[in-house]
């Protein structure tokens, strides 16, 4: 490259490129290095960039490949890399610019390097590109020592500490800052960097070229599926800081010590916190976590900050119970909720973590209590309807509700809605208030299965009927589609239902196993799978229960809360009194029934015409009226999140895929990559 600025077009005939490239020895003392280093290139800042960078150097890369286990010159750039960082900080203080900026060329020119190494070559052949000594001519036999010494070194230019202190805490700590800061990057095609305040490390463009420089040696590629669509990066730094703290997070257990990355994040401590840390953690260390917290909420509209914000709520009690503690968790949950509310544009594992990190939230009862109190105005982002005013706990339920309904509509993903009727279940004791349109659509959403159960049933035991009203009814449904059924089917499914759920009350289960016999005997093949009506009919039952129990729930420990709940009820009492007599029902539906019953001649007694705010007025006065003891007391719903037995098997993909799709000036082309094979075994 040499002194003078450099263009991409130019690289393949660069003289200093070709020597370090070519077949002689170069050594770590000449003046070469000093020549080399000294050149003007901006450093790509995207993955496009970086890929007309390698192909602009291929012919470079390869003749270094061929000739550098016999010249040993990678090795000899990185030593003249080490030296130098051992003055770094000496020449910051004295403002010494050039020494600055050539080194950071000569981190730049290793990860580039690097970076080739990996993607074309194993284990095995990258090391012996470690281990050339000039003096001897051969190969040494501890061949991870300059490797090992270039990981210390860099770790320790992030941090800004001595290489003999431990380090694992303090660099989670400065990963964590650098996300926190969210710190912009220097002015394009800048190579002398201003001195940073405020303990920004030894230099922030140094830095900044450090945490590339970083990735080119943990990152050994990616799978990825979909990518997500983010938005422009306003920090460079603070996004690979995030995923290489994920990266370190999420490396697996060695056989006789845990992670300490993992442990470092699962103990740290609010900067307020004065209690010791207890003396068999060894990786503690505080930060600010209103600062932490400002940052989770404000950049939840990336997987790598809501699998981070996942990760301590689920590992950190200390950052659970500060943020459970909080008064301001709309800042927190509205990003989240708007995350699900978006569940067609994104990908299902941002969705999924979305979806747990509310599940842990709602472990919590006071959560579950306060939510209910915070009034929000105009939500914008909700279009099914004109939400001027609605509590955050209404809010939620309607967004939970509608990732059901896609779910179960278009992904069939089982754990999905489980984890979402639980969320529902463990609020449900806590109701308060609840909107008119969230009550609404709890129960409709409830109708809406029950339908569609009765319907399945019909056809499986009368496969042949042909039920055309029926039928129509359900391919007519839109996602509030109740107010379509006509008075006809209402008929249908009423006279249907009651010869259906005599049957199923004599032998429930034999009578479904010998009606899907049947069907597949009229299929006439055991090879052809059953249509999905006859599959999904577990699935529907369980979702049925499930809202049946959040309703019970709700009405045991919340009905004076929670008049609109009682009015929607009210309003599709037909359907739910059809379910009195089922057998997998009939427990949990004694609670509906008596409050549908009572109200009900209340309301008859009342007289026909009634508006619905004195329908409202009638159902307040009714239950100041009811007797509690009368209402059948059920276990508590509560449910509590727990990670698979091997959950690396989920997040060690799901963590390189975000490196692939996310990382800021990385290149990585899929063919020379391969971090997962894909063997079935």
């Amino acid at each position: 490259m040499g002194s003078n600025s450099s263009r991409i077009g130019d690289l393949p005939k660069n003289e200093y490129l070709k020597k370090l490239s070519g077949t002689e020895s170069i050594s770590e003392n000449d003046p070469f290095w000093n020549q080399l280093l000294s050149f003007s290139f901006p450093a790509p800042t995207s993955s496009t960039e970086l890929k007309l960078l390698e192909e602009a150097t291929i012919s470079v890369c390869r003749s270094l490949v061929e000739n550098n286990p016999r010249t040993g010159n990678l090795g000899a750039l990185i030593k003249v890399f080490l030296s130098r960082t051992k003055e770094l900080k000496l020449s910051a203080e004295c403002q010494n610019h050039i020494f600055i900026w050539q080194t950071h060329n000569a981190l730049f020119i290793i990860c580039c390097l690097l970076k080739v190494f990996i993607c074309q070559m194993s284990e095995e052949e990258l090391q012996l590109h470690f281990t050339y000594e000039e003096k001897s001519g051969n190969y040494s036999s501890d061949s991870e020592d300059l490797l090992e010494e270039l990981l210390c070194c860099l770790m320790q230019l992030i941090t800004d500490i001595p290489l003999f202190l431990p380090y694992t805490s303090k660099l989670v700590k400065t990963l964590l800052y650098n996300f926190i800061r969210q710190e912009k990057p220097p002015p394009p095609g800048a190579h002398v960097f201003p001195q940073q305040s405020d303990g920004g490390g030894l230099l922030y463009g140094l830095a900044s070229g450090v945490a590339t420089g970083l990735w080119t040696v943990f990152t050994l590629g990616g799978v990825g599926s979909k990518a997500a669509a983010s938005p422009e990066l306003s920090s460079p730094l603070a996004n690979q800081s995030l995923l290489l703290l994920l990266v370190l997070a999420n490396l697996t257990d060695a056989s006789d010590a845990p992670n300490p990355y993992r442990q470092a994040i699962m103990s740290f401590k609010n900067t307020q916190d004065s209690s010791p840390f207890p003396s068999s953690i060894p990786h503690a260390f505080q930060i600010n976590f209103n600062s932490l917290y400002t940052a989770l909420c404000e950049q939840q509209t990336s997987d790598q900050a809501t699998l981070l914000l996942y990760t301590l709520l689920h590992q950190n009690s200390n950052i659970r119970t500060y943020m459970l503690a909080r008064t301001d968790m709309e800042n927190l949950v509205l990003p989240i909720l708007e995350i699900l509310y978006h569940v067609e544009e994104r990908n299902s594992h941002h969705v999924y973590m979305a979806l747990i990190i509310l599940l842990i939230l709602t472990e919590d009862d006071g959560f579950n209590r306060s939510i209910h109190e915070v009034i929000l105005k105009n939500i914008t982002w909700y279009s099914e309807r004109v939400l001027t005013e609605i509590s955050l706990g209404s809010l939620l339920i309607l967004v939970v509700i509608r990732t059901i309904q896609y779910n179960m509509t278009r992904t069939r993903d089982k754990y999905l809605h489980t984890n979402c009727l639980a969320a529902l279940a463990n609020m449900s004791a806590q109701f308060r208030s609840l909107h008119q349109y969230a009550a609404q659509r709890i129960i409709s959403y409830t109708c809406r299965h029950l339908r569609r159960y009765v319907y399945v049933l019909d056809k499986l035991y009368f496969p042949h009927s042909h039920c055309s009203t029926l039928q129509h009814c359900f391919s007519t449904l839109s996602d509030n589609g109740e107010e379509l059924l006509s008075l006809t089917c209402s008929h249908i499914l009423r006279s249907y239902a009651s010869s259906l759920f005599s049957l199923l009350s004599k032998k429930h289960n034999k009578v479904l196993e010998q009606a899907t016999q049947s069907l597949r005997g009229s299929l006439s093949s055991n090879d052809v799978p059953l249509p999905d009506y006859a599959q999904d009919l577990n699935v529907i039952e369980e979702v049925i229960r499930m809202m049946l129990e959040i309703i019970n729930s709700c009405l045991t420990n919340s009905l004076h809360h929670n008049p609109n709940l009682v009015y929607a009820l009210l309003y599709k009492r037909d359907l739910f009194e059809q379910f009195r007599t089922h057998p997998s029902f009939q427990d949990i539906m004694q609670n509906i029934d008596l409050v549908i019953t009572f109200f009900s001649s209340r309301l008859l007694q009342a007289g026909a015409e009634l508006s619905v705010e004195r329908v409202l007025e009638i159902i307040k006065q009714g239950i100041v009226a009811l007797p509690k003891d009368r209402l059948k007391k059920f276990p508590e719903l509560k449910f509590k999140y727990v990670e698979e037995e091997q959950p690396e098997e989920f997040f060690i993909p799901y963590v390189w895929s975000l490196v692939y799709n996310s990382a800021v000036g990385l290149y990585w082309n899929p063919q020379d990559i391969q971090l997962f094979t894909m063997d079935s075994d």
